[in-house]
């Protein structure tokens, strides 16, 4: 944004600095000098106004008042009253205003005046434009610029006997309705952007440009002075649209003060009836149906220092606000100092405490407040119990060689139909992006069995492991969403691989009384498939997939796992004493369970028997139909001595006495 170093100076009694001196100190409040340049008897200041300022510092008024906070020195007092030149014409009987989106234009503030004389501006303000980059045109257009670079506030002139019906509207454009602009350029009008118009045609694009049809010119004699606030996003997207941006439209976009508009219209009402030798009507038009008033934010002095690292004494806080046009009131009760800080509306920046602090700073100047270490509490973060065990599970099955997977929780219609799975339990997507996501997954099988084909070729044995939510329907839960934990190994006879590496699981996460009962389950076509059991309850499942496919899975319940795990862990010396190991094989009816004949092994060995391992379960060729072979290992280990083969045969001829009392049960040796 563009400013002249003369144009700041004449706001003020006392000199400003030398350019380059100011240019220094305005970089150091947070503010940029990208050009300064002499340009004739002036300088010519470039100055990069963060947006969030803009809306008082897209102005000489507002970088004037931040010259004086930071220099201390005091603005001229301005002429707030307006004196109009005539009495005799009422405004009301001279122009009619109709707003009909309040929404999109706040406040509209409009002056009639008359006997206007159009010419050439005067030297001081033809050379104050062009410094700045405006091209002088007349002296009623260059006065309505100049007033915006010197306030802030957009303005407008209409010729009034160009307006049909002598009413302005300001609404939104009309299917088909065109404007040409003052800069003869033509535009087709969307039905979203807000226009000026009269009864019959758009005058103006609201807040950025001008139209033809209304301007002023040199038989003008009497004009209609507009001063708006309009809504920053319709302007914004009005611009973007037409790719047409105007120093109007610059301001509007990052909003400006709506108490701006009237000030703006009185200062360049007045320069007219100087300049131009024009009489203004009696009255204003101000539709302006929401006022707008000064915040007011509460500060406790002991924030400040806490947040800016430095005690900085309240007379010269309060001296800072004053600098800055707000009204700080001391309302320290005791030993709890506050100031009630009352924000003029044209700092559209300062909201909460923060903004106040900040301000504090960048005036008291951020060179004198000394770098020190932050002092803090760190306060660990709360557990979270869900990861803690995601982690842990993920760990114990690394260490173990399985790798983790990540797939997309979809399957398609194909996998639907091989798992035999009911459309009505399936939950299917509205918008799939292919036919292969077609479902959300009920399980986690089908897309690990995926990755086994996609990769068997590139390695003789893998093992891999999933952790991922499910979805499933039915007609009395609804929607079930769960998490399951997947893995699935590959080769021959890996059944009890698969039993060993579960068990290892469970025990390093705490969990005992693990039962593995004998199961047919759905995704299981071989008869190696026992159901997971954790104090009788039921957590999920491991077995062969199917004669073809050599591979074995385990699928267990997350969320009925992970309330079991424990980080307790019951310590237990190393005995000093020899294990003992015994086979033994029982051939039993089909129906009977592992965990039947494991309780009677238990209980017929006692203390003796240290473990009991399941190392097959066999049917077919040379077993009786209807019979199926269970082979355990008996592990036996006494506490407080090294046991004796004798003690050892009692022991195990005890157990074999015990499983022969059932006659359908034959102990084989």
């Amino acid at each position: 944004m563009i400013f002249s170093y003369n144009w700041l100076q004449s706001f003020f009694r006392g000199r400003l600095p030398k350019p380059k001196k100011l240019a220094e100190i305005l970089t150091m409040s947070s503010f940029e000098i990208e050009k300064l340049e002499k340009k004739g008897d002036d300088w010519v200041l470039d100055i990069d106004v963060l947006p969030n300022r803009a809306g008082d510092c897209f102005s000489h008024l507002g970088i004037a008042r931040e010259c004086a906070a930071l220099l201390n020195l005091k603005l001229k007092t301005q002429n707030t009253k307006f004196q109009p030149k005539t009495q005799n014409l009422d405004i009301k009987n001279l122009l009619k205003i109709k707003v009909e989106n309040s929404d999109l234009c706040s406040r509209y503030t409009a002056r009639v005046m008359i006997d206007v004389k159009i010419g050439e501006s005067p030297e001081w303000m033809r050379e104050r434009l062009k410094v700045c980059g405006l091209q002088p045109i007349n002296n009623v257009v260059d006065i309505a610029n100049y007033v915006m670079l010197e306030l802030g506030q957009p303005l407008h002139a209409f010729d009034l006997h160009k307006i049909s019906g002598k009413k302005i509207i300001v609404r939104k454009a009309k299917k088909g309705e065109k404007i040409i602009t003052l800069d003869n350029n033509k535009f087709n009008l969307a039905q979203d952007i807000l226009i000026i118009a009269d009864e019959k045609n758009p005058l103006a694009i609201a807040g950025i440009k001008g139209g033809k049809k209304a301007e002023i010119d040199k038989n003008t004699k009497t004009i209609v002075l507009e001063a708006a606030n309009f809504d920053k996003i319709i302007i914004r997207k009005t611009r973007q649209e037409l790719k047409l941006q105007t120093d109007a439209s610059l301001r509007f976009e990052h909003g400006i003060d709506a108490n701006l508009t009237e000030q703006g219209i009185n200062r360049a009402a007045d320069l007219i009836q100087k300049i131009c030798n024009g009489k203004t009507s009696k009255g204003l038009i101000d539709f302006f149906p929401k006022k707008v008033f000064p915040k007011t934010i509460k500060l406790e002095l002991d924030y400040i220092e806490q947040l800016l690292g430095v005690k900085i004494p309240k007379k010269e806080i309060i001296s800072i606000f004053q600098k800055l046009g707000f009204t700080p009131i001391d309302q320290s009760i005791g030993v709890k100092k506050m100031l009630l800080v009352k924000i003029p509306t044209f700092r559209l920046d300062i909201s909460i405490p923060e903004d106040l602090i900040e301000e504090i700073g960048r005036i008291y100047g951020y060179d004198h407040i000394k770098p020190i270490f932050p002092l803090a509490v760190l306060t660990p973060p709360k557990r979270n119990i869900d990861c803690f065990w995601q982690k842990k599970v993920k760990n114990i099955l690394k260490e173990t060689g399985f790798t983790e997977v990540y797939n997309y929780s979809f399957i398609n219609e194909k996998d639907a139909k091989i798992f035999n799975w009911q459309q009505k339990t399936l939950i299917e997507l509205e918008n799939p992006l292919s036919a292969e996501q077609k479902y959300l997954r009920p399980c986690l099988i089908p897309n690990l069995l995926k990755n086994i084909q996609k990769n068997q070729k590139r390695f003789n044995e893998i093992k891999i492991f999933e952790l991922g939510k499910v979805f499933r329907t039915g007609l009395k839960t609804g929607v079930e969403e769960k998490r399951m934990l997947t893995g699935i190994l590959t080769g021959n006879n890996m059944f009890y691989q698969t039993k060993g590496v579960v068990d290892l699981l469970l025990n390093k996460l705490g969990i005992s009384n693990v039962w593995y009962n004998e199961q047919e389950m759905f995704i299981c076509k071989t008869k190696k498939c026992a159901e997971i059991k954790i104090n009788g309850k039921g957590i999920g499942f491991l077995g062969e997939i199917s004669a073809e496919i050599k591979a074995c899975v385990f699928a267990i319940d997350f969320e009925k796992l992970q309330k079991h795990c424990s980080e307790e862990v019951m310590y237990q010396p190393i005995s000093l004493y020899p294990t003992a190991i015994r086979d033994l094989a029982v051939l039993v009816p089909r129906e009977i369970k592992v965990a039947d004949v494991l309780n009677k092994i238990n209980i017929a060995g006692g203390k003796l028997v240290r473990d009991v391992d399941i190392f097959d379960i066999y049917e077919g060729e040379k077993i009786q139909d209807g019979k199926k072979n269970f082979a355990f290992h008996i592990i036996y280990q006494a506490e407080d001595r090294t046991l004796t083969n004798k003690e050892i045969d009692e022991i195990h001829n005890r157990i074999i006495k015990v499983l022969e009392k059932n006659p359908s049960w034959e102990v084989r040796k």
